[in-house]
């Protein structure tokens, strides 16, 4: 029904052309062509990606494909060196119902008896190897997104009843109440005042894939937030999403160490204490040297973070790393060195501890 249309459009047009083959509309045929190009190209980007239908046939996936939540779906990828990318959480409980194969030719994945919570992305792409090194084949990729629809599960399941999303200054922030019908309708709500969050397009956006999306966010966002998503029935609610607003100095660790005594006694308990204060979502990661490391004197070294307010409605994490050494000695006076790191580098700071 959706071919006839452009079929009989284009014997119109051939058929205008015949009676006045003076005024040629070349026009008209350029962007037919870009647009015939547009599609060819559409369809190579997706080309290696196909779903397997029934009795043997094979369909080119769009961008997004709808499914019911418990159908079994199968995708393959043609290549003989094929990676596979699908939402996370089936790696996370090494789900039993999802099966990946490299054949000969093509690469097969296949998700058996699907349930809301497998909406996500599912893409592929070849690799290039040369010895132990592969690389991606940009030019060789498939991605789609699958909705498993679910009227008792408008929104992707998650794993817990409350999550913590970090609002930055500098990157946009997502609040990722996920549906799994694209047609539903989903507005944002803050818990405390009661009231819906308007979503203007610009500053907060909603993309079905993600979420809500705050382009730029600032301190005045920050608060407990929630979504409701309604599609021909009771509407239904997310979880609660907690938004602490974030602004720390990006870079390495900014550390700082201190001894419970300067100068200890013989047979003294001392704590040196490391402590960094930095993004709530960066890990920390703490080393020690101290003067009685060489002869295995022994140490107990402790370590744990939380977040704490700081400023006007700031959200840090603050780092510690505490180590005791028991019953001091001599061999235990020296410096006490702690090195703190994170992705963007270390910091290395020192303290002396005399008898």
């Amino acid at each position: 029904v959706i071919g006839q249309p452009a079929k009989s459009k284009r014997q119109k047009e051939h058929g205008e052309n015949k009676i006045k083959p003076v005024n040629k509309k070349i026009k008209p045929k350029t962007p037919k062509m870009k647009e015939r190009e547009s599609a060819d190209s559409s369809l190579k980007s997706q080309s290696i990606l196909t779903q397997v239908m029934d009795k043997g046939r094979f369909q080119k996936l769009a961008a997004t494909l709808s499914l019911s939540a418990g159908e079994s779906i199968e995708l393959r990828c043609k290549g003989s060196n094929v990676t596979w990318n699908y939402p996370s959480y089936l790696d996370t409980f090494k789900d039993s119902r999802l099966s990946i194969k490299q054949l000969d030719k093509y690469g097969q994945l296949i998700l058996a008896n699907s349930t809301a919570a497998d909406t996500g992305e599912y893409s592929c792409w070849l690799q290039l190897c040369n010895g132990n090194k592969c690389r991606k084949d940009e030019t060789k990729t498939g991605s789609t997104y699958i909705f498993f629809t679910d009227k008792e599960e408008l929104f992707v399941p998650t794993p817990s009843y409350f999550e913590i999303v970090y609002l930055s200054p500098d990157k946009p922030a997502v609040i990722p109440c996920r549906v799994t019908t694209p047609s539903a309708k989903v507005t944002l709500h803050r818990e405390f005042p009661a009231e819906e969050i308007e979503t203007d397009g610009t500053d907060i956006i909603y993309d079905v894939k993600k979420g809500f999306v705050y382009q730029h966010p600032t301190s005045d966002h920050k608060g407990i937030v929630y979504c409701k998503a309604e599609s021909q029935g009771a509407p239904q609610i997310s979880i609660k999403y907690h938004l602490l607003y974030v602004e720390v100095p990006k870079g390495p660790p900014s550390t700082t160490i201190a001894a419970s005594s300067s100068r200890a006694e013989v047979g003294d308990s001392v704590h040196v204490i490391c402590t960094v204060l930095g993004e709530p979502d960066v890990d920390v990661n703490f080393r020690w040297q101290y003067p009685g490391q060489e002869s295995e004197r022994p140490a107990i070294i402790q370590n744990f973070w939380r977040l704490i307010n700081r400023g006007t409605g700031h959200t840090t994490r603050m780092s510690k790393s505490v180590l005791i050494v028991e019953d001091f000695e001599a061999r235990d006076a020296g410096n006490y060195i702690c090195i703190a790191q994170n992705l963007q580098g270390e910091t290395t700071v020192a303290t002396k501890v005399e008898l």
